[in-house]
């Protein structure tokens, strides 16, 4: 009798920790209702499971009149800089750059080269948002890039510091951008259709065009030179492709891996490259990235204890709104997650 009430017993255990590790998307018909409420034109979604990609889908239209097909390139906005940032860590895990090296040892942006604390700025202070700098250097009331505070004291989000970055690299690896990127991150990972800007082989059939709250089509900007942390465009399948060797530590060291699931700031806030929420039910924890730009909002969801993740790619500006509805109905962590995210 207590052999048949203990097999019943991890029977039990067992199911409950396989409905915990499922990533539950609703229907196609909720998706298609909710995104009609939000005004959302196409959706893209992305699972992981034990690690592995599990399933993708595209629903809706890349513009009026126009279906959304399986490989629908949608534009990412900061879904840019976890792509400059793992590429910097497998970097770092192949000996080739240092965390903490100053960056002036091969860049200082003509700005702040009469500021001092550019000498103290690293790597590290970059990928963690600790630079000092605004997220935008138009942004400041100077109007130009600017030392808010000493590099490493406080946290402030900061697409400069990704581009500070960026001009480094190109620096020390005397390549293009793209180019390092595609040498240690897109080409080894095969993410074959993901690009930074609007290149000679971008196919604009299949480009998911931004759309206003009101669902209206907004201009579509052809940019043709790099950015580190935003304008990325990708398809759904090269970035959850690009989430789960994020999970299972593709090219990373193990110190770099334990340095990026680790609060470098005094905030708590932020890892390398990611933002972590620590502390959930089942003791799960979470990084996270999410992107809005005008017409455009994305996030990407990884839990590395249950080898679990979630990609949502929208071409509408209620499409943070449409995200958060997805979450809550997908992860038995959805709520607590959006509630962190505050």
């Amino acid at each position: 009798m207590k052999k048949i009430a203990f097999i019943l017993v991890f029977l039990l255990s067992q199911k409950a920790f396989s409905q915990y590790r499922k990533v539950a998307i609703p229907a196609d018909s909720t998706l298609e209702r909710l995104m009609h409420e939000y005004k959302v034109p196409a959706l893209a979604i992305g699972v992981i499971e034990n690690g592995q990609v599990s399933h993708t889908k595209v629903l809706g239209e890349l513009r009026k009149g126009i279906p959304a097909p399986p490989n629908a390139i949608f534009q990412v906005a900061s879904l840019t800089k976890p792509i400059t940032e793992m590429t910097t860590l497998r970097l770092v895990s192949k000996g080739l750059w240092d965390l903490d090296e100053p960056l002036f040892h091969y860049w200082t942006d003509p700005q702040v080269a009469d500021d001092p604390r550019h000498r103290r700025l690293t790597t590290r202070h970059v990928i963690s948002h600790q630079t000092g700098f605004v997220n935008w250097r138009w942004l400041h009331k100077s109007g130009k890039l600017t030392f808010d505070f000493e590099p490493g004291t406080q946290t402030q989000y900061s697409g400069e510091g990704l581009e500070y970055l960026k001009h480094a690299l190109i620096k020390k690896f005397k390549l293009p951008f793209e180019e390092i990127v595609g040498k240690y991150l897109l080409k080894p990972d095969k993410m074959l259709d993901t690009r930074f800007y609007w290149d000679k082989g971008m196919d604009e059939g299949r480009f998911a065009v931004a759309h206003d709250r009101n669902g209206e089509p907004l201009p579509v900007k052809k940019y043709t030179q790099p950015s580190a942390a935003d304008l990325l465009m990708t398809t759904i399948a090269d970035y959850t492709l690009f989430g789960s060797n994020v999970l299972n530590k593709k090219e990373l060291s193990d110190q770099a891996y334990s340095e990026m699931i680790t609060f470098q700031d005094e905030k708590h806030t932020y890892g390398l490259g990611w933002q972590l929420f620590k502390g959930l039910k089942n003791d799960e924890f979470v990084i996270t990235h999410s992107g809005a730009d005008p017409g455009v909002r994305t996030i990407i969801i990884l839990l590395p204890k249950s080898q679990r993740g979630i990609v949502i790619f929208t071409n509408g500006d209620a499409g943070m709104s449409l995200i958060k509805s997805i979450l809550s109905r997908s992860l038995d962590l959805g709520d607590e997650i959006i509630e962190r995210a505050k």
